[in-house]
């Protein structure tokens, strides 16, 4: 016999103010549902109070189960939901579908049934995410399910706020058994666009496959949900509550990654810079980093109000779309290229993992930027003094950073697209720096790309360059420092098209259609003027803990050393994204100032040719070019 369980509530929503971390912010009303069947309203400028019900249709009744937690454990009745598969970087959707009953709480209460229960058990989790729309009610509702499986502790930015890298931070300071993200990372936010979340290891790092294809697995074939009967935390306030033996703790989300930074690098440097004639802008585009950036850039080196923009974090990242490269951060690179423009300019994206450099009139690729990082980083930063212990890059990444490796003589890795290969390495020893393409750069000071660290870190660079400059002398720039660096290992011509939201069935087409002209083409055959090194669709057999990641990107690899790969992304929430690499090495300084377009013309036209990819997916041009 079926029942109807009724919950009644009353949802109090109110505009999101400006973050720092010592500001008190307006807290969500305490009364919030937990499993909310409809969409929750979402207004600016305006306080509503209103009350909605929620069914959920069972065939027995929910069982309360007894606990020595002293608080009342539901066991919630439930049903498989289908598209819960988790990709490179968790699980995202459009919000509407995360607002779908018990969308989000079965895969929360999925992943603690993958967990062995040694991996949570009264132990301590982090939560946090990038203040993106839905994030405030996620929270209640993943607070509630680490409480009724029996977690002992969770520690939660205040107004759920915390970046990325700052929780993996957190996460190995506080030595927590692990931690989620409530983030889409780059993707847009707010009630029409993109919701997402992921759980990362007691390391930092995100969770293995062995470990998201467990949760996929369990998600269709759930039948429960175990919910606290606690009421809603006040995530405005700092402090500790305690519900029975379950606690909760808001945590300042800046704290914590503040002091790390101020371990890895030598803050009084930066500061000598920013004291000369250097102007910085950072663009933290409505985005996490903006709860940041004040405090470290300003409050701590010295850096005018002025030099941060975009730096109030907003629920739908004031409508733009948080990814920093050159078609999205838009406005900070026309700052930038403007004859007057300022010495040096950054941008991090939705969750804070990613960054974009530049200089006056000079990006900075983001396989240039690791390599020059890992070149100059025994002297420019104290965290990596004694020298790196091994450099990393992911396999669509252009080969500048194993030019650097090879000079250096370090041990050099290269890894499928996603932070965890590099985790592991990291947690095994062998690597230090490492970086992807896709704006992602960091080291092994958490477990988790960080884009306030490289910032920090060409900061430092720039910062160690100038260290004898008086006032008013020319100081060596961003554009000086990259053509010195090209001089000596090269320069690796690289960019890469995107084609977003494509349908799936025309992409999958184009990438069978690859995999068979590889499984076809032998060495020395000409594609156009280059002759064939080798074909394939990359492997990657882990040396720590042997697990293999097949199926990570078509590659033609050609003789003279020019590569194009094609990849399918896992980072969207709808439709498939279409990523093409064309690299081409060139040592001849005389043609290092020659547009990466132009160098990279023929191999673009043979990209598109051997891919078919017009007649695919009917696309004429790419979404996005970097």
């Amino acid at each position: 016999m079926a029942l109807s369980l009724r919950l009644h509530t009353f949802l109090s929503t109110t505009s999101r103010p400006k973050f720092s971390s010592n500001v008190t912010l307006t807290p969500p009303n305490p009364s919030l549902s937990l499993l909310s069947s409809s969409p929750l309203p979402h207004h600016h400028h305006l306080s509503i109070r209103t009350s909605h019900s929620l069914t959920i249709n069972a065939t027995s009744t929910p069982a309360t189960v007894a606990e020595p937690k002293g608080i009342k454990i539901n066991l919630v009745p439930t049903k498989p939901i289908e598209g819960q598969k988790t990709g490179t970087s968790g699980l995202r959707k459009k919000v509407k579908v995360f607002q779908q009953e018990n969308y989000l709480a079965n895969w929360i209460q999925a992943l603690f049934d993958s967990l062995p229960p040694e991996d949570y058990k009264d132990g301590v989790l982090v939560l946090g995410g990038d203040g993106r729309f839905f994030n405030r009610e996620a929270a209640q509702i993943i607070i509630k399910i680490a409480a009724g499986n029996g977690v002992g502790k969770i520690l939660v930015g205040k107004e759920g706020i915390l970046s990325t890298p700052a929780v993996s931070a957190v996460i190995r300071k506080r030595k927590a058994n692990g931690g989620f993200i409530m983030s889409a990372s780059h993707n847009p936010g707010g009630p029409d666009y993109d919701w997402g979340i992921k759980f990362n290891y007691s390391s930092g790092q995100p969770a293995p496959e062995s470990i998201t294809d467990k949760i996929y697995g369990n998600t269709l074939s759930i039948s429960k949900i175990k919910v606290a009967d606690i009421a809603d935390v006040d995530l405005s306030s700092l402090g500790v509550v305690n519900y029975g033996n379950f606690i909760v703790e808001v945590i300042d989300p800046v704290t914590d990654y503040l002091e790390l930074m101020e371990n890895v690098f030598d803050f009084q440097l930066i500061k000598s810079l920013l004291k000369l004639e250097f102007r910085f802008l950072f663009d933290a585009m409505h985005a996490v980093t903006g709860a940041y950036a004040k405090p470290i850039f300003v409050d701590k080196l010295g850096a005018t109000p002025d030099s941060i923009t975009n730096g109030v974090p907003l629920e739908d990242f004031g409508h733009g779309h948080p990814d920093p490269n050159l078609t999205y951060a838009k406005d900070l690179v026309d700052v930038l290229y403007n004859a007057n423009g300022p010495d040096f300019g950054a941008a991090s994206d939705g969750d804070g993992d990613r960054n974009m450099i530049l200089g006056r009139g000079f990006f900075v690729t983001p396989s240039d930027s690791v390599a020059i990082i890992a070149a100059n980083a025994q002297d420019a930063i104290p965290f990596l003094k004694s020298g790196p212990k091994g450099l990393a890059r992911s396999m669509p990444t252009s080969g500048a950073l194993d030019r650097v490796a090879e000079k250096l003589k370090l041990p050099f890795f290269e890894v499928p697209t996603g932070w965890k290969f590099f985790g592991n390495l990291m947690d095994a020893g062998k690597l230090s720096i490492c970086g992807e393409e896709s704006f992602g750069t960091g080291s092994d000071h958490i477990r988790e790309k960080d884009g306030i660290w490289a910032v920090l870190a060409w900061l430092s660079i720039i910062a160690y360059r100038n260290k004898d400059k008086k006032p008013g002398e020319k100081l060596v720039s961003v554009a000086d420092v990259v053509k010195e660096h090209w001089a000596t290992y090269g320069r690796n011509f690289f960019s890469r098209y995107d084609y977003e939201e494509c349908a799936s069935e025309g992409a999958n087409k184009m990438i069978n259609h690859l995999r068979d002209l590889i499984s076809q083409s032998k060495p020395g055959e000409k594609f156009g003027n280059y002759a064939l090194k080798f074909a394939d669709d990359f492997t990657y057999t882990d040396p720590v803990d042997g697990s293999v990641a097949s199926k990570q990107g078509v590659r033609f690899i050609f003789t003279d050393g020019s590569r194009i790969i094609f990849r399918l992304s896992g980072t969207g929430s709808a439709g498939a994204t279409i990523r093409i690499y064309i690299e081409q090495y060139e040592p001849d300084v005389s043609k290092h100032d020659e547009d990466a377009q132009v160098a990279l013309k023929p191999l673009i036209d043979l990209a598109l040719s051997i891919s078919k990819l017009k007649e695919f997916t009917g696309r004429e041009k790419p979404t996005v070019i970097t």
